[in-house]
């Protein structure tokens, strides 16, 4: 095979970088305005057994121990305050009978707008169709609002969105903000560089290197420890951006030499751009929930009531279907004999 010179690579990275930059913009301008709130809004159209927290774990899990981040509330299909909230919303006058999710439109596979028709799809938006599906009878019951990492919590704060499904990870620091169901997905930590870089993974060929990440996310998280992150390995930090796109681009345009981030969204990156590659393995394990207010306690059960359908069925069960739909082709090397992760509840 002819190795490429370092000007033909530098051209090939600067093309994806602009083939990504404009994917981005066109996607931008298809967004609907974000509503306030009660505006008006485009809509769009083998389990595991679960496990229950051990006795007094609930109590340990709110202190700073904070043992099992993952158990949420047992299903019911009933309807309390916040699934009627949701069902007898009102829009001048009129019941809006729509879910409103906030999603991602920039990761490939899980939330990104097919360049043929424009709408959002992907493993989570097939999610959000099917919760709506749950509380209005149909899947196209949706208004998506596409909200940056850094603004998924206080989304939910502010009661702009009912859930968030964006591949969000369930750790201690977030269930002080927002309520989680039970994971539906597990990925982790990896490093993304380009395809001609010496770094080998999360470890000290990272030293004197330029590492992006996405605020507010677990990767930033991970190179703000003292014992194990940025500091420990060398590695230079750079200001944080506001989607794990962004850093994509400054990889392509060499602006950095590394990304770290969720390798469930590298797998896809790497798939569709040549001059990038994933290296090492996965550092961290991280399970995706959809989070809600936490306040919120009926829509958790009701949401945790669609993950226990979404599970059965083995391999022909919804969440089999749409990971061999989306996910399979692209992360078959990142994750080994996949299945929904079990679920795990406190009460």
């Amino acid at each position: 095979m002819r190795t490429m010179g370092g000007g033909s690579m530098r051209s090939l990275r600067s093309a994806a970088a602009v083939t990504v930059c404009a994917l981005g913009v066109a996607t931008a301008i298809a967004v609907p305005a974000m509503m306030d709130d009660g505006g008006d809004g485009d809509s769009k159209g083998g389990a595991q057994r679960p496990q229950t927290m051990r006795a007094g774990a609930e109590t340990e899990a709110a202190t700073d121990s904070c043992r099992d981040p993952e158990a949420s509330l047992r299903p019911s299909s009933a309807s309390g305050p916040a699934i009627k909230r949701i069902k007898n919303r009102e829009v001048n006058g009129h019941k809006l009978n729509k879910l409103i999710a906030g999603v991602d439109q920039n990761s490939y596979r899980w939330g990104y707008r097919d360049p043929a028709t424009g709408d959002l799809t992907g493993f989570d938006i097939d999610l959000v169709h099917a919760i709506a599906e749950d509380i209005f009878g149909d899947p196209d019951a949706v208004i998506f609002r596409t909200i940056p990492t850094s603004q998924r919590i206080k989304a939910l704060q502010q009661g702009k969105v009912d859930v968030v499904v964006r591949t969000m990870t369930i750790n201690c620091d977030r269930i002080k903000d927002v309520a989680f169901s039970t994971a539906y997905f597990q990925a982790g930590q990896q490093v993304l560089v380009a395809d001609d870089s010496s770094i080998t993974g999360y470890n000290k060929t990272l030293r004197g290197k330029k590492v992006c990440t996405a605020q507010g996310s677990t990767a930033e998280a991970e190179l703000d420890k003292p014992d194990t992150g940025a500091e420990h390995l060398g590695a230079i930090k750079v200001k944080p951006v506001p989607n794990q796109l962004d850093c994509l681009v400054r990889l392509q345009l060499g602006e950095v030499d590394a990304v770290i981030t969720d390798n469930a969204l590298a797998a896809g990156q790497a798939a569709q751009d040549p001059s990038v590659k994933l290296v090492g393995s996965r550092f961290t394990d991280e399970l995706y929930g959809v989070a809600m207010n936490k306040d919120d306690d009926d829509l958790v059960r009701r949401v945790n009531k669609v993950l226990e359908n979404y599970r059965q069925g083995g391999a022909g069960s919804p969440w089999m279907r749409a990971y061999q739909k989306w996910l399979a082709k692209d992360f078959s090397t990142a994750q080994e004999n996949p299945a929904p992760p079990a679920p795990v509840y406190k009460d």
